[in-house]
């Protein structure tokens, strides 16, 4: 009996020392789990207070950037790194124009459209390689420039810029469409596509009621549409190296053109209509395979230089001396008895 007291005592002896060991053993898991969860918090307050410290600097150098010109209020930062811009920037939400030039910005932000002040958005000479759908949240723009960047797309939300009098997307290379909703730019009158992939001018920008004033000089022009005269309103229509190799007759129905480059394309002859066009004060066709070798008589004086004349020889004198002598050549071959 008496082994058998002692043995009972040593069994409840020993469970009771596991009990306590089991005990302790999660106690000191649970002190562990706890110190991991403060540590964890710890650290994303960390994180957090120096997210904090990150904008309130951010924010400080964006103000510097500010200043009034004309009653306007600017965003002005050039030749600096600013591959991004911080969502501070959300505070200056009152800015009325972006000036951001060669910083290497690769994406206009999202929250652009909180900027509903904007009225110029100046983004040239950067690595912009978009144009966000938020753009269209901007009825208030008037101009938008973003030439030499590394835009492929133009998005059709950019026509709910209702206020878009300035569009300028020079030497973004790889653009060669636009949305037919550009067509919707009721304001539009300054565009300038020059030096990009455009293999035809296309009908949406002839459609637009009053531009006056057209850049598509540097792409791959071949040909011209046919109604070019739809676009009454325009003044100005560069076209300069592209690979024309003849101009629609109706381009003489151009009443309101003054300016007309055609330089370095691959025209053989002027359409004679051209001579009726009253209003065309500069017209260049300069380094164009004519089929015609016709030469201006010159009238350089000792106070004229020679790049005044070199204008004068591919001028409107020009193009109307060229129109005379081909109407002269074709009468002869039609009645060579006049000879």
């Amino acid at each position: 009996m008496v082994g058998v007291a002692v043995c009972g005592s040593i069994s409840s002896i020993k469970a009771l020392w596991e009990t306590r060991i089991r005990r302790r053993k999660e106690e000191q898991e649970e002190e562990q789990e706890q110190r991991r969860r403060r540590k964890a918090r710890d650290g994303a307050t960390g994180r957090l207070s120096l997210g904090v410290w990150e904008d309130r600097v951010a924010l400080a150098q964006l103000k510097q950037k500010l200043l009034t010109e004309d009653g306007r209020l600017i965003l002005r930062i050039e030749q600096e790194e600013w591959k991004s811009l911080p969502g501070c920037l959300v505070q200056l939400s009152q800015v009325q124009e972006w000036q951001i030039h060669r910083t290497g910005l690769q994406k206009i932000p999202h929250f652009i459209s909180s900027f509903q002040n904007l009225l110029v958005l100046d983004l040239s000479r950067n690595g912009v390689t978009e144009i966000p759908k938020q753009i269209g949240k901007l009825t208030q723009l008037r101009e938008l420039l973003l030439s030499y960047n590394r835009i492929q797309f133009v998005p059709e939300e950019l026509s709910c810029c209702e206020s878009l009098e300035r569009l300028e997307m020079a030497m973004n290379r790889d653009l060669d469409h636009l949305p037919d909703q550009f067509r919707n730019l009721k304001k539009l009158q300054h565009l300038d596509l020059s030096m990009n992939n455009f293999t035809c001018l296309p009908d949406c920008v002839v459609a637009l009621p009053v531009l006056e004033w057209l850049d598509m000089g540097g792409n791959q022009l071949q040909h011209l549409p046919e109604d070019i005269h739809r676009m009454e309103k325009l003044h100005a229509l560069w076209l300069q190296r592209n690979k024309l190799e003849k101009l629609p007759e109706n381009i003489s129905r151009m009443a309101s053109l003054d300016t007309l480059a055609l330089s370095c394309n691959r025209l053989r002859d002027i359409p004679s209509l051209m001579e009726n066009m009253s209003n065309l004060r500069f017209v260049n066709f300069r380094d164009n395979p004519l089929t015609l070798d016709v030469t201006l008589p010159s009238r350089r004086t000792e106070d004229e230089d020679e790049d005044e004349d070199d204008r004068e020889m591919f001028g409107r004198e020009f193009m109307h001396m060229y129109i005379q002598e081909a109407r002269k050549r074709t009468y002869t071959v039609l009645n060579p008895a006049d000879r």
